[in-house]
């Protein structure tokens, strides 16, 4: 009986070990970097918990010290980014740097955060503020505000106001608000234009990435309820992307998105934080996988800014 006994104990730690050794296992076998069965290779600006610049050769050629939430990389090479609160910075900043990190241009928050920074032409950058007095601002290269357009939006949760807003070719300002599940054309004078309210369902169908399409429809990403939506211009669904339409689930809080000109969305998963996980996809329009970013980063991108194809560079105004 004590043999048996002892035999049972030996396997049963064997199993234990085995249990354990599996609960500890990396979350993927798959490698690093990135992945396209059609040999797809971007350069990209990345934004969010790091920023930093990477080549199709999936190196790093440059970071900046601080978190982002928005940015882009200008025509003349200059970085533009909306950073995160902070020690330094407790409202936020918007900022334009040389490659060499020199600052050319920037804003002080004067609120609860900067959310969006978009240069818009004649000298002038547009951001948006959340606090208590929700606003879409356009200021000029000495720091003057020029414009000022007020955002009908919830004050309760500042943090979940706005996020990725863009002024637009009509002179517009495009703005999704997350816990008003609503997508907003604002006039310059404040006046809504325009909107799309997001799916009841998933109920935290919270608008977070908006883009104005050459088509004139609206390219809408939904965060928690893990969707990407397209409106057209009566804010009909015309376009939806969800787990189920994918090999796996690989939209994990997708926040940021960009329509590619060949008619491909690339999307982050701001939520997938594990290291290895795939943090960045590439779908065609009828939904097929072409290529994925993964990395060893405990966090997931925010936002970002794909500036070249197989060293193809992405010509004019990125759809982002």
């Amino acid at each position: 009986m004590s043999v048996r006994l002892s035999l049972l104990s030996i396997v049963l730690s064997i199993t234990a070990g085995a249990v354990r050794a599996a609960d500890t296992a990396p979350p993927t076998t798959q490698p690093l970097g990135q992945s396209s069965p059609l040999g797809i290779k971007h350069s990209f600006l990345a934004l969010g918990g790091e920023t930093y610049l990477l080549n199709d050769d999936d190196k790093v050629t440059w970071k900046y010290p601080f978190n982002t939430r928005d940015g882009f990389i200008l025509p003349n090479g200059n970085r533009l980014l909306a950073v995160s609160k902070n020690k330094q910075f407790p409202g936020g900043e918007a900022v334009e740097l040389t490659p060499d990190d020199k600052i050319v241009w920037e804003y002080t928050g004067t609120q609860s955060e900067v959310n969006t920074v978009q240069k818009v032409g004649d000298g002038r950058y547009m951001l948006t503020e959340a606090g208590n007095n929700p606003r879409v601002l356009e200021i000029d290269r000495e720091g003057k505000v020029v414009a000022e357009v007020k955002i009908t939006a919830q004050t309760a949760n500042h943090h979940l106001q706005t996020r990725m807003s863009r002024k637009l070719k009509n002179g517009n300002y495009l703005v999704p608000q997350l816990l008003d599940k609503v997508v907003r054309e604002y006039a310059p004078d404040g006046k809504i234009v325009w909107e799309a309210k997001t799916p009841a369902e998933p109920k935290e169908a919270w608008p977070f990435t908006a883009i104005r399409l050459d088509n004139g429809n609206t390219l809408t990403t939904c965060t928690h309820g893990l969707l990407v939506v397209e409106f057209d211009p009566n804010s009909k669904i015309v376009w939806q992307l969800s787990n189920s339409d994918l090999p796996e689930p690989l939209l994990v809080d997708p926040c940021g998105a960009q329509r590619l000109p060949n008619g491909n969305t690339v999307i982050t998963s701001y939520g997938n934080n594990k290291p290895g996980g795939v943090k960045m996809l590439e779908v065609t329009p009828d939904k097929k996988v072409v290529w994925t970013y993964r990395d060893d980063k405990k966090h997931g991108i925010h936002e970002f800014q794909i500036l070249d194809t197989n060293g193809t560079p992405v010509e004019g105004m990125p759809m982002k």
